[in-house]
């Protein structure tokens, strides 16, 4: 099971609210969800943005990838420390185009 952290969006018509949620990669954005580990409001200043980093971190270690939107989510509250990582290229020469295709696991 692929599992990601991405946001759920919630809240009415121009007037969204986020939910920070691990959902398997399958289920759509606002559909089924494995766990909710916290609240994004970009609509109040500065933007609200509440996560549990334990629960983060327990999810980051077991392979679950988080989106583009939710990666710099996790950045602002915590920094980089956690978050991205560089992959291990065993055997082989190291070329730039191996480099670039395994990038940053983020």
């Amino acid at each position: 099971m692929a599992t990601k952290i991405r946001l759920k969006r919630m809240g009415a018509k121009k007037n969204p609210f986020y939910r920070v949620v691990v959902a398997d990669s399958r289920f759509p954005r606002d559909g089924r969800f494995i766990e909710e580990i916290g609240y994004y409001d970009p609509k109040t200043d500065p933007a609200t943005i509440k996560i549990d980093e334990e629960k983060a971190l327990k999810w980051l270690s077991q392979g679950a990838k988080p989106t583009d939107t939710a990666r710099s989510l996790l950045k602002k509250i915590r920094g980089n420390e956690y978050i991205c990582r560089k992959p291990q290229i065993t055997g082989g020469a190291r070329s730039e185009k191996s480099e670039r295709i395994a990038g940053i696991y983020c």
